[in-house]
């Protein structure tokens, strides 16, 4: 009992402390939620780190961080994207995911390093969108490229953590199969949803109205959420992406309801979420960065993840101009949300060992530094010459 009053005293806490350091160090603050998660394990404030009920709600605060990233994926909106730029970011993808496998093969890196390189987060990119202003022409495309590059990161996590969870055999073919199946079906469920609420948008309006007294909106998301959520757990499949694809649905068929999206994401920023990145950093130990080598595997990461994305970036040049392509290769170069769900996962499937999954944990930290100042710098020297 002890032991639990001391965790949530701590959680308190360091929810309510971390904007606080988050804007005297002018940095975003999901690295300093895992910076003081890990400097809160390591005093011991978090017990053993095994307690249930921490863990329970950590992981659903990754759930409902995966709710929010979906709630930035509008589909109609995505299928008006203009042809040019659709297939810039297919080349985009293409070469990110092929030069990604390429290097992790020729270095003898595991499969998992191949899915994780090159994994995309619109997480950040939000953050960055609203520094930098949501119309600023690099900041559009970015966002833009980034909602498509999540897309295909979270079917790729699905059929990774298929993969990691049950080997590629008759299991892992049977949830691709099931996986795909599923996603045929959310297709014809979409448009004939579309084609229903076109000819009688009265029912859009019943389920979620204007003017909503009883919070329908909130109950209405939250009960997608859940329903998605028990649909992926019957089927077997990530648990993730039914998260992901419930935010899609809520933000493509109910986006008449503008402050929706601003009322679930701040009670996920201001509550759930922190949760989910304290826990991650207190499973980081400290002592850990004494490790031989552990820092230099984090640098290689990282160094490889900003390399590909600035390779791939330069399909964009033409059209957006050096600087415009590399501030979007360096926003796209820290998906630490994702690098962290895949880590986490292959790391409890035992794909991975310890050392492996702390040197993750800390490239993710070390991307977030490294690509923040460089558009900081990039952004500052474009300014400058402008």
């Amino acid at each position: 009992m002890t032991t639990e009053v001391q965790i949530i005293v701590t959680l308190s806490l360091l929810i309510w402390v971390a904007p606080f350091l988050a804007r005297l160090l002018h940095f975003p603050t999901t690295p300093i939620e895992i910076v003081l998660g890990a400097a809160a394990g390591a005093f011991g404030l978090f017990g053993d780190g095994h307690n249930k009920y921490f863990e329970l709600v950590a992981e659903f605060g990754f759930l409902y961080l995966m709710f929010v990233a979906g709630l930035e994926v509008n589909v109609k909106k995505l299928l008006k994207t203009d042809r040019a730029t659709l297939k810039s970011g297919f080349a985009y993808l293409g070469l990110l995911y092929a030069l990604s496998v390429l290097i992790a093969y020729q270095l003898g890196m595991s499969f998992v390093f191949m899915v994780i390189f090159p994994l995309i987060s619109v997480g950040l990119i939000a953050a960055l969108s609203k520094e930098y202003g949501k119309e600023t022409p690099w900041i559009r495309l970015t966002i833009t490229i980034g909602i498509l590059g999540e897309l295909v990161s979270i079917i790729v996590l699905t059929l990774a953590s298929a993969g990691i969870h049950y080997g590629v055999g008759f299991e892992f073919f049977s949830k691709i199969t099931i996986l795909v199946a599923f996603i045929v079906l959310m297709t014809l469920f979409y448009y004939t949803l579309h084609l229903l609420f076109w000819w009688y948008p009265e029912i859009r309006n019943l389920m979620m109205p204007y003017f909503d007294t009883k919070e329908q909106d909130i109950r209405l998301s939250m009960a997608m959420l859940f329903i998605m959520l028990a649909i992926m757990i019957y089927l077997g499949l990530e648990v993730a992406f039914g998260a992901f694809i419930a935010g899609v649905f809520i933000a493509t068929f109910f986006d008449h309801k503008e402050d929706l999206e601003a009322k679930l994401s701040s009670f996920g920023f201001g509550f759930l979420i922190p949760i989910f990145f304290i826990y991650v950093g207190s499973s980081f130990p400290l002592e850990a960065l004494q490790k031989e080598g552990l820092v230099m595997l984090a640098f290689i990461i990282a160094a490889i993840m900003i390399f590909v994305r600035l390779v791939s970036a330069l399909v964009f040049v033409r059209g957006n101009g050096f600087s415009n392509a590399m501030l979007l290769a360096f926003s796209q170069a820290m998906p630490l949300t994702l690098l962290i769900a895949v880590a986490t996962i292959a790391y409890h499937a035992d794909s991975i060992d310890r050392f492996n999954y702390e040197a993750f944990v800390l490239a993710s930290l070390l991307e977030v530094l490294i690509s923040m100042a460089a558009i900081k710098f990039i952004t500052a020297m474009t300014q400058k010459h402008a």
